[in-house]
């Protein structure tokens, strides 16, 4: 087990533990939960051995292997399965000793090496690898691409697979959900609960870490607070704490007040029951959050539009995709035939696995990129206020949050969207100390913030143009759970409407009524709850990983060999012998490029994404072509080789 007795902890001047005592038992799985600055990343370099305890004492068993994700930004030219496969240190720790016994030609050595190295798991490795890339989201053509040829966020990814990888008793997790879609995060919550060993995990996702821990330890004024349970339990026992001070409740009564008279004055009322119903929502859960909402560093409201559109916009066989960049080949079409209304009050949440579209739509609903066919048109009065998945979308990395807000109220001018607001530098800068930008901050650049206050900029420039549509690309990336749940709140409380791209599950259950799917090149419902997604999701990754098990065997079986006559010369010159081995390594290349040529056209077959389809139908020729060019070769060969009586 691991033991913390009376442990301080400091990070310079400062203790983020002080006499802070916890026990973790083997096989458990914990949530690390806390605020942003708490020392939850302090606690877990404290049990990787990165820190040591300035008092106190700590214990981890010695024989404990343990696993985490490394932070660095990986740069090779490996590729990806072997980049993976490396992360086996077991495994790698047996190839070196194979590597050491031949290279001493010791004949007892080499052989009991090899033995270790297949025990050691040398034998499904590839197979092993494969299948967490692949659960990770990325697509069976990617996983002999060099890992340098993929951007940022994907490479995080490929240091999660090889973390995953490492045999361990001891797993730390420290945001694992910030890179992945929401079909990715249900295949690690799976594989996770399969996990034999120990776990501890900092995540600012409530339903993943309800999904996966059983304990809950909360890093509060400096010391480390065990619950047991999942960190729903934990927030339903801190709360039922909380209640017997009242003060953690008091800020909120004013709100509670304002949602039920919402829901008195609009329930019977249709136009308004979608809205009401939000409200009841918020008021349900209003108790159980107050005392996370209590530790947010800040609050907020969205505004009450001037207007309401009905409907919003309307899509008329739209096609989404993006243009051809030199103007010569055809734009490559993500989505298309897309026939929809968004009406006023709705709250859509937008479906669907990795790079099938989600983010198209928004960008092309938003007006960064333009449909490439069909009638998109939009109601009069339409104001869309857009949170970009990438927020450099939106910002600009040289200018500072006022000079944002000053690049706000021209454009609004020059529009003539304005509504109210205050305009005058002084209403600026006080808007921005609502979302904490205050004294010096104002003027940071936003190339320097970090993602939480980028994420902050972003919101608060949303707010100030009073938007009737939320247009929400994933917009909890670099949330903490208390702003989360601030945001969860506010949009509750939005009276335009919402459509919300997230892998943020409890935010979707809390924000939507209905949702999208953009799958497989169209739009279309989803008739079924979240529930019922996750299981598609999964259903849809086990046909995915029993697809590339019939590749990747199809591609280690022998193909039928070529036809050649048993009749073999006993004696052979050195150029006939040259002959004859470059007539083997033709039979060997023709029968790797027919392998190729099957598992691309297999992949063709079952493959949704446009953008694979029309790059690979262009290097399924190229092997066709490199294939009858070996064929020719190997039939000149063949017939010389017969002239020679050496076939």
């Amino acid at each position: 087990m691991i033991q913390l007795k009376n442990i301080v902890l400091r990070r310079g001047i400062k203790a983020v533990l002080n006499q802070a005592t916890a026990t973790i038992n083997p096989g458990e799985k914990v949530g690390l939960v806390g605020r942003n600055g708490a020392g939850k990343s302090s606690l877990f370099a404290l049990l990787n051995g990165s820190l040591h305890e300035d008092q106190g004492e700590f214990f981890i068993p010695k024989q404990w292997r343990m696993s985490q994700v490394a932070q660095n930004m990986p740069e090779t030219d490996q590729n990806a399965t072997d980049f993976v496969i490396d992360g086996d240190t077991v495994l790698m720790l047996a190839k070196q000793a194979v590597d050491d016994a031949e290279s001493n030609g010791d004949g007892d050595a080499i052989a009991h090496a090899y033995m270790h190295y297949f025990d050691s798991g040398a034998n499904d490795a590839q197979s092993r690898a494969q299948s967490l890339i692949l659960g990770l989201g990325f697509k069976l053509n990617e996983l002999q691409n060099p890992v340098n040829s993929f951007s940022g966020g994907w490479r995080m990814r490929l240091q999660l697979a090889r973390a995953l990888m490492c045999p361990s008793e001891l797993l730390l997790l420290d945001e694992p959900t910030n890179h992945l879609d929401l079909d990715a995060l249900v295949w690690l919550e799976a594989w996770l609960k399969k996990y034999n060993g120990t776990m501890i995990v900092i995540s600012h996702d409530r339903e993943f870490l309800d999904s996966i821990t059983q304990v809950t330890i909360h890093i509060e004024n400096c010391l480390l607070n065990r619950y047991g349970g999942n960190y729903s339990s934990f927030e339903d026992q801190r709360s039922e704490q909380l209640a017997l001070q009242q003060s953690a409740f008091s800020k909120q009564q004013e709100k509670i007040a304002h949602l039920q008279k919402f829901i008195a004055r609009f329930k019977a009322k249709a136009s308004k029951a979608k809205q009401a119903q939000s409200r009841v929502k918020a008021l349900d859960r209003m108790e159980k959050i107050a005392p996370l909402l209590s530790e947010a560093d800040f609050t907020f409201e969205f505004k009450e539009p001037t207007n309401l559109p009905n409907p919003m916009l309307v899509l008329h066989n739209v096609a989404l995709g993006y243009p051809s960049q030199d103007g010569t080949t055809e734009p490559v079409i993500i989505v298309r035939d897309v026939n929809k209304s968004v009406l006023a009050g709705q709250r859509i949440g937008i479906l669907g696995a990795n790079g099938q579209g989600k983010s198209t739509l928004v960008k092309t609903i938003a007006g960064t990129i333009k449909e490439l066919s069909g009638e998109l048109t939009e109601g009069k009065g339409l104001q869309i206020g857009y949170f970009a998945q990438q927020e450099l979308d939106i910002l600009q990395e040289e200018d500072n949050p006022l000079e944002h807000m000053i690049s706000l109220v021209k454009r609004a001018t020059a529009d003539r969207t304005l509504s109210g607001q205050g305009t005058r530098e002084q209403d600026l800068r006080g808007f921005l100390g609502m979302f904490n930008f205050s004294g010096d901050m104002i003027f940071q650049k936003v190339g320097s913030m970090s993602g939480g206050e980028k994420a902050r900029l972003v919101l608060c420039m949303i707010v100030w143009q009073k938007p009737n549509l939320l247009l929400l690309d994933e917009p909890t990336n670099h949330l903490d759970l208390a702003t989360r749940e601030a945001l969860s709140m506010a949009l509750n409380e939005y009276e335009g409407t919402v459509m919300l791209v997230s892998h943020d599950r409890a935010l979707l259950r809390a924000v939507c009524d209905e949702f999208w799917m953009v799958s497989r090149g169209s739009v279309y419902p989803f008739e079924g709850d979240l529930d019922d997604y996750q299981q598609f999701l999964l259903d849809e990754a086990k046909r995915q990983r029993e697809e590339a098990k019939k590749i990747s065997q199809l591609a280690a079986s022998p193909t039928p060999s070529l036809p050649t006559s048993n009749t073999k010369k006993p004696f052979l010159t050195s150029e006939q012998k040259k002959l004859k081995k470059n007539f083997e390594k033709l039979e060997l290349q023709i029968s790797q490029k027919q392998t190729e040529v099957l598992a691309l056209e297999a992949q063709l077959t079952n493959s949704p994404d446009t953008d694979f389809i029309l790059a690979s139908s262009t290097k399924l020729q190229f092997f066709k072509n490199e294939l009858v060019v070996l064929e020719e070769d190997w039939l000149k060969l063949s017939q010389l080789l017969e002239a020679e009586n050496i076939l």
